[in-house]
């Protein structure tokens, strides 16, 4: 009966006989291969061989993690550039605001040098706002009434005549520029002492002088100051510079144009001169002497 018996009936060795056989084997081969390097060739052939499935196991968790690594430093750069921005507008706004502090004070000891060489005492003041009229070149200023401003008074800055206070508030006052249409100053050319009228024109436009012979002596570059004799604005005091003559064959009189020499649009800050001290009376014919009587 067991000669006839099928191969697949066959039985090998019991389980506990195996067990030990491998284990006997297994023992052997790691004391072999850790005292005399048994495996290590065919240990070398097997990771060379199994590279491909490692790499091809490793290559998408790698994957992951390196473009989670790239979003991230991606997003901290982002970060940081704008932070960057964002402190390279601060520096620049920080930069303005200095050199308009710069050019303000500049402005303020230019205005201090001349409240020293005005002819009258003078009282620093801000402008506001532009006049709501358009059509008229006027500004509105910080003084008023209560800083004893009353209408007539002179505005200036270091470089010359701004204008006239027209209109006073209790807080603030309105001064007519230069270049208003409504607006003519009594002026000398420096050069010569020749007297006349400089008139304006607009505001944004040239200053003009009026009525002047074809050959009058006046030249580009000619300065032009206050003459004084209209008992309003102080002698000497800097208004325009001659930036253009014309004269036409056929006119009777040359066309003068000059621009003004107060930085009206550039600053701040003014001076506002005490008005004048009330002229002397004018005189009065004698009366004739009453005869005596006996």
């Amino acid at each position: 009966m067991q000669a006839n018996q099928p191969a697949f009936f066959k039985q090998g060795p019991k389980p506990l006989t195996r067990v030990l056989i491998f284990s006997a084997l297994s023992l052997a081969l790691i004391f072999g291969d850790a005292n005399y390097q048994w495996l290590g060739l065919a240990r070398d052939k097997l990771s060379l061989a199994l590279y491909p499935l490692q790499w091809l196991a490793t290559t998408p968790i790698n994957a992951v993690i390196e473009g989670g690594d790239f979003l991230q430093q991606q997003a901290q750069l982002v970060s940081e550039n704008k932070a960057l921005n964002n402190d390279k507008l601060a520096a620049k706004g920080m930069a303005m605001r200095l050199q308009a502090l710069e050019i303000e004070n500049a402005n303020l000891r230019s205005l201090s040098i001349a409240s020293e060489n005005t002819p009258r005492r003078s009282q620093l003041t801000k402008i506001l706002y532009n006049s709501r009229d358009p059509f008229a070149a006027k500004l509105v200023l910080d003084k008023g009434q209560q800083n004893q401003i009353s209408a007539g008074q002179i505005v200036l800055d270091a470089s010359g005549v701004v204008g006239q206070i027209v209109r006073v508030q209790p807080l603030t006052s309105e001064v007519r520029l230069l270049s208003d249409r409504n607006h003519m100053v009594p002026v000398i050319v420096a050069r010569n002492q020749l007297r006349t009228v400089v008139y304006g024109t607009g505001r944004h436009a040239p200053l003009e002088v009026r009525n002047m012979a074809q050959n009058v002596d006046v030249q580009v570059g000619d300065q032009l100051l206050t003459s004084g004799i209209d008992s309003i604005y102080p002698a000497g005091l800097p208004v325009a510079r001659v930036t253009r003559v014309e004269r036409t064959t056929g006119n009777a009189f040359a066309r003068i144009y000059s621009e003004p020499l107060a930085k009206i649009d550039q600053h701040r800050y003014f001076l506002i001169l005490d008005a004048p001290a009330a002229p002397p009376p004018y005189p009065t014919e004698a009366s004739a002497p009453k005869a005596k009587t006996k």
